[in-house]
């Protein structure tokens, strides 16, 4: 193993440029999770796993990419620019890089999602409490799988033993409807995993919805809709997933709701949304038009083509000063599960 020293991860830091150096000079507005002030922007660590939600090709890339020492130099660049805090999988992959992030002089918070693959989850939460993350939360994916089998509370039961390992308690999904139960039978939770796109759709569900089924048009004949068999006029579905833009506000009003503490992620779809910087920066006014003072917003980062930690700084800043304009919320529509109390 190679140690890189906390000069060094800094000077990897500065290494980005000139913008990341003045991204480093203000200050990123900070909330607070129980008894840690956390900032308002996270670090999130979809790449870092190898998590692309768009094809098993970036995937392989983002595995390439994130080594040990790139995992190190980005973490080291968010701290520089003002990002105190890392959202990620804790699975043992993830915690053998904070350790030695942790072991040169790495001084950022994290906050760990439970490694649903794993098969004593509260055995798994006591150790994420051990290796000093500030916050679980339930892992989304595996929240919603509970809510669509009827099986809620086995999450509200991985909750406790958050509480019971004295860390802040969190609970993610993708499901608008969850966050409405979770907080009409007042869960003791500290905060929430909102994702704006919901990627808990069964195949039909988001054929149904990207306008695939029996009402949609007739197959396109040419370019990519052809290629891939969709429909003229439809989304595509890279990765088998649709990232469809009439759920952002369906989440970000249940955001708004609640009194809790809401991290906000897919805030880009993705990558989806990083066509240009246009583009980040509407995704991320959309957020903060929803968004409450104690809420945050994670965002992954991958490096490998430019300089991303000093562009998402200046991007956060400019959608938290301006917000997009403020319209009536979606209306509810709720999903009729049945919940086994």
């Amino acid at each position: 193993m190679t140690l890189l020293s906390r000069r060094e991860l800094l000077m990897a830091a500065g290494a980005a440029g000139a913008s990341a150096a003045l991204a480093a000079t203000e200050t990123i507005p900070t909330i607070k999770l129980g008894r840690h002030t956390v900032s308002r922007l996270i670090v999130g660590g979809n790449p870092v796993s190898g998590n692309s939600h768009t094809s098993s090709t970036l995937d392989r890339a983002m595995r390439d990419y994130f080594t040990a020492a790139n995992t190190k130099k980005l973490l080291a660049r968010c701290e520089q620019a003002g990002v105190n805090t890392w959202q990620s999988r804790g699975d043992r992959h993830i915690l053998r890089l904070l350790n030695e992030y942790r072991l040169e002089g790495g001084r950022l918070q994290w906050i760990a999602q439970t490694a649903s693959e794993l098969a004593d989850i509260p055995r798994h939460i006591r150790e994420l409490a051990s290796a000093g993350a500030i916050g679980i939360y339930h892992h989304g994916s595996q929240t919603d799988k509970f809510w669509r089998a009827g099986q809620i509370e086995t999450a509200r039961e991985m909750c406790k033993v958050m509480r019971d390992a004295g860390v802040q308690v969190g609970l993610g999904s993708h499901i608008p409807e969850v966050i409405d139960y979770v907080e009409s039978k007042a869960w003791d939770v500290d905060f929430y995993m909102t994702c704006v796109y919901n990627m808990s759709r069964t195949k039909e569900e988001q054929e149904q919805a990207a306008g695939l089924g029996a009402r949609a048009s007739s197959p396109a004949t040419s370019g990519p809709a052809a290629v891939s068999g969709m429909r003229a006029g439809t989304p595509a579905l890279p990765g088998g997933q649709l990232f469809w833009d009439p759920d952002r506000e369906k989440m970000l009003a249940r955001v708004r709701q609640t009194s809790k503490p809401c991290l906000i992620f897919k805030v880009y779809g993705a990558g989806r949304k990083c066509g240009s910087p246009a583009e980040m920066l509407d995704a991320l006014r959309l957020v903060f038009r929803y968004a409450k003072p104690a809420d945050a917003v994670v965002l992954g980062m991958f490096p490998k083509e430019k300089e991303q930690v000093a562009e998402n700084c200046r991007l956060f800043r400019e959608a938290l000063q301006q917000p997009a304009a403020a319209v009536a919320p979606p209306a509810f529509r709720p999903m009729s599960v049945h919940v086994r109390l």
